[in-house]
């Protein structure tokens, strides 16, 4: 009695030092969380341009581009040698990789990670996403703080496979989220908490490049994954201490709160954990909203991945900035995304609480403006060819109006499927990410001399990709809870013809067919 007492006392005491909602504490670690799988992903996009040997091509070479933009770096034999004597004395190896197997290397991590989503999602559900995303961000970090050590060792192959294993790490983190989310953000809240949690993409990337870029100017490219590595093993102790997969096993949160969640959130109004229904899979792989969401899905992730992976490459490569410039203008296009983000959440959480439009307009319109505008963006910033100032200044406007896609389609899967959200987001994200796979090694087969025209066919194929899933989802996109996700309240439409979803309790009485529920 006495400890039962002494418990109540310390989670009283506990709840009452927290000024902001739980709610929002997870909301910012999960930030936080995002943030460092981004930087962890992507501070090898930069670090490989310091990584590997360049061969400069002179008037007459076979490779000689001569629309190629002024080198503003060019040095003299003299400074070449310095800046050789610099790398040997400061470990910093360098590699003779051609484009092709730079591709592969960048696009190494996304074999592991569409791997690991969808049994990352249904870990989720079924034990909570805490711990399914920590350990898995863990394994992540420990992978990043090693690749110094790895890739001197076992040189491409080395990296490749560490790669692939940090890809294995991560899978699980957006649907864990999601998972966790799905719980803790009342419906009227989501596009706000969503911006919040997924802005963390923004500031990884951000601090990504920026900061790779700050490291390598002054030293070694190894101290790059040392610095992510150890963000992300720093990160793993306070997600332990004060973060829990959902209000009613956070033995901290208030009462107050903990009313509020359980009145307002849907997957913990309509199900508890223990009831919940086997994944409906029968009716999951025939949900035509959820694979207009899966091809919107693989569309943006083609045109964002192009944009994370490789625009360091072609500031480097093609507007030849060095490397201190590059972090910094690869990195700002992700300041104004992190920034649009937000300013787009509240719009749209503005909007449909007017109701100037449903929440499946509001999916399709910003969707829209963050497929589009991008697409046509990276366009105009190709062909203003040597002009780095216009350039940079399209760059930045495609991931401002990318900045829309987190009030789009990067929640939907918590309109249609609240309860199995770490399911379908898994799916959605797994399958997206074959993107990541495919478009650094096909912009490396596309631009195997990196001259300016090169690029610009890689960037219409990332046009045309954009705007064709984008027309898909338009088309057959959902706002609302889709009758799968919970079919003892919504019954089973009329055409359906493959028998009764599993439940744990088969007693249970069967639930009727709706005859006029819309085909999905």
């Amino acid at each position: 009695m006495y400890k039962t007492e002494m418990l109540t006392g310390w989670r009283l005491a506990l709840s009452k030092l927290f000024i902001i909602p739980q709610r929002y504490v997870l909301a910012v670690m999960a930030l936080l969380a995002i943030a460092n799988a981004y930087t962890m992903r992507v501070c090898l996009n930069l670090a490989i341009t310091q990584m590997v040997k360049k061969n400069v091509a002179v008037e007459g070479d076979p490779h000689y581009d001569p629309d190629a933009c002024p080198d503003p770096n060019t040095v003299t034999n003299t400074t070449m040698m310095t800046f050789m004597t610099y790398i040997q004395r400061s470990g910093a190896i360098q590699f003779e990789w051609t484009e092709a197997t730079q591709g592969l290397l960048l696009s190494a991590f996304y074999y592991g990670y569409v791997l690991t989503h969808i049994p990352g999602g249904m870990l989720a559900e079924r034990y909570g996403g805490k711990w399914v995303l920590g350990l898995g961000l863990l394994s992540t970090a420990i992978c990043t703080f090693i690749t110094p050590w790895a890739v001197k060792m076992g040189g491409a192959t080395a990296l490749f496979i560490l790669r692939v294993v940090e890809g294995f790490g991560e899978g699980p983190t957006m649907p864990g989220l999601m998972c966790m989310v799905s719980r803790w953000a009342p419906k009227e809240e989501r596009a706000r908490m969503g911006a919040i949690v997924f802005g963390g993409a923004q500031i990884g990337n951000i601090a990504g490049t920026y900061f790779s870029g700050l490291i390598m100017h002054e030293g070694s490219w190894e101290n790059v994954f040392y610095m992510f590595g150890g963000g992300g093993l720093v990160w793993f102790i306070f997600w332990c201490l004060l973060c829990y997969s959902t209000p009613n096993t956070h033995p901290y949160i208030s009462d107050e709160e903990k009313k509020f969640l359980n009145a307002n959130v849907d997957s913990l109004m309509s199900t508890k954990k223990q009831e919940m229904d086997p994944v409906p899979w029968k009716a999951l792989l025939r949900s035509v909203p959820l694979w207009s969401l899966i091809i919107a899905g693989i569309g943006h992730d083609w045109g964002y991945f192009s944009m994370v992976t490789d625009l360091p490459k072609y500031m480097t490569d093609v507007l030849k900035f060095n490397i201190k410039s590059a972090g910094l203008l690869s990195a700002l296009p992700y300041v104004a995304m992190w920034i649009a983000s937000f300013f787009f959440g509240l719009l749209c959480d503005f909007c449909v609480k007017k109701k100037y439009h449903s929440i499946k307009n509001a999916r399709k319109i910003y969707t829209t403006i963050a497929a589009t505008g991008p697409g046509i963006c990276i366009i105009l910033a190709s062909y203003s060819g040597c002009n780095t100032t216009l350039a940079v200044f399209w760059f930045i406007a495609a991931m401002t109006l990318m900045g829309a896609y987190y009030s789009g389609m990067k929640i939907n899967a918590l309109d249609i499927t609240p309860n199995y959200a770490g399911t379908t987001t898994a799916m959605v994200n797994g399958i997206a990410a074959i993107s990541g796979i495919i478009t650094p090694y096909l912009i490396g087969l596309l631009t195997p001399n990196s001259t300016l025209k090169e690029w610009r066919v890689a960037f219409w194929v990332c046009l045309a990709v954009l705007v064709i899933t984008n027309i898909v989802y338009l088309i057959f996109a959902k706002g609302e809870q889709l009758w799968w996700d919970e079919v003892k309240k919504h019954g089973y439409p009329a055409d359906w013809k493959h028998g009764p979803l599993p439940t744990k309790n088969k007693d249970s009485e069967e639930p009727k067919i709706d005859d006029n529920k819309d085909k999905e």
